[in-house]
């Protein structure tokens, strides 16, 4: 019998499941919305309705599965599979039982962990972290999320919870967070606020430049400053700046050998990850430039779903990357 791993990475936006193989090449996914009326529908059944039909759909069932990794957004008890906190911003989403519901349905070892986290070893396993040992990923998207990795072993803390990249203040008077406190990282560098600072700017002209319909999205705003226009591309160069100042406090602290910058706008190499590296390397002391370097996620999206595997392959055995 044909037998494959399920990854199932669940965003704030999207659950993405794809098969894939024991070495951790991925062979088919497919994303399906979670927040399609506003999180009414608890995620998690809809990420069970998703893998339903995506199984039904490469006709497969869960005697086929040898297992079910996931990745998943907002604060993860690594031991019960649990969200145990979501930064206040998704609905109907903390104290979900993730492990014990997937596990109970699909009678397959089952294994959860954060979404980032996930990210981070994914890449370290089989994307741009080969042959590194200290990492640091942020992935930018609805929120700001991360993974470090120290001296080959990833930083997990008591429970899981370590590297919420997302909630350390940049601006302690700054912008109030979902979180309950302020000027956190996330409310400065995620593509969330790049959209939402876009369309401030946008509804704030006399005439508006484009289409009411035209969806305003990190691809629609990068087209614009590849087209030259200089309002956005203020907007786009003041969030640069904004994530370079969290990436030099991360640095100065972990002292990486590599930083990946993870999230659907990190495929924006010349507008986004070039200036980025330029604005972090002028900020850091000279001494931690040495050997460090700063790239996008090799895996781009696909990172979350691997890392998902390497979980559930290690599930058992805490050795490798993770630290007992």
């Amino acid at each position: 019998m044909y037998k494959i791993y399920l990854g199932v990475d669940i965003g704030g936006t999207d659950v993405k499941i794809g098969l894939i193989t024991s070495d951790g090449n991925l062979i088919k996914s497919t994303a399906f919305s979670v927040d399609f009326d506003h999180y009414k529908t608890p995620i998690i059944d809809t990420v069970l309705k998703s893998i339903d039909i995506f199984l039904e759909n490469n006709n497969l069932d869960s005697n086929n599965l040898i297992g079910i990794g996931i990745s998943a957004t907002g604060q993860i008890d690594t031991y019960s599979g649990t969200v145990i906190g979501s930064a206040g911003h998704i609905d109907n989403w903390i104290y979900t039982p993730i492990k014990d519901i997937v596990q109970n349905k699909y009678a397959v070892p089952v294994s959860v962990a954060n979404d980032a986290n996930c990210a981070v070893i994914g890449e370290y396993w089989k994307g741009s972290a080969v042959n590194y040992s200290n990492v640091i990923m942020i992935t930018i998207g609805t929120g700001v999320g991360g993974g470090i990795i120290c001296n080959g072993k990833i930083l997990s803390g008591k429970i899981g919870l370590a590297g919420e990249l997302g909630h350390f203040s940049i601006d302690k008077s700054g912008k109030k967070c979902t979180c309950g406190n302020f000027g956190c990282y996330e409310q400065y560098a995620s593509t969330t606020t790049l959209v939402n600072n876009v369309n401030e700017l946008l509804n704030s002209l006399p005439s508006y430049p484009f289409n009411k319909t035209e969806k305003i999205n990190g691809k629609f705003i990068f087209e614009q400053v590849k087209l030259g226009n200089s309002d956005i591309t203020y907007i786009v160069n003041k969030w640069i700046d904004d994530i370079s100042v969290g990436l030099v406090g991360l640095i100065h602290i972990f002292n990486p050998d590599l930083v990946i910058i993870g999230g659907g706008v990190s495929s924006q190499e010349a507008y986004f990850i070039t200036p980025l590296r330029n604005k972090v390397f002028n900020m850091i002391m000279p001494s931690f430039k040495r050997h460090l370097k700063i790239t996008s996620a090799n895996l781009g999206n696909n990172a979350g779903l691997i890392g998902a595997i390497y979980n559930l392959i290690k599930d058992n055995n805490l050795g490798g990357i993770y630290d007992n």
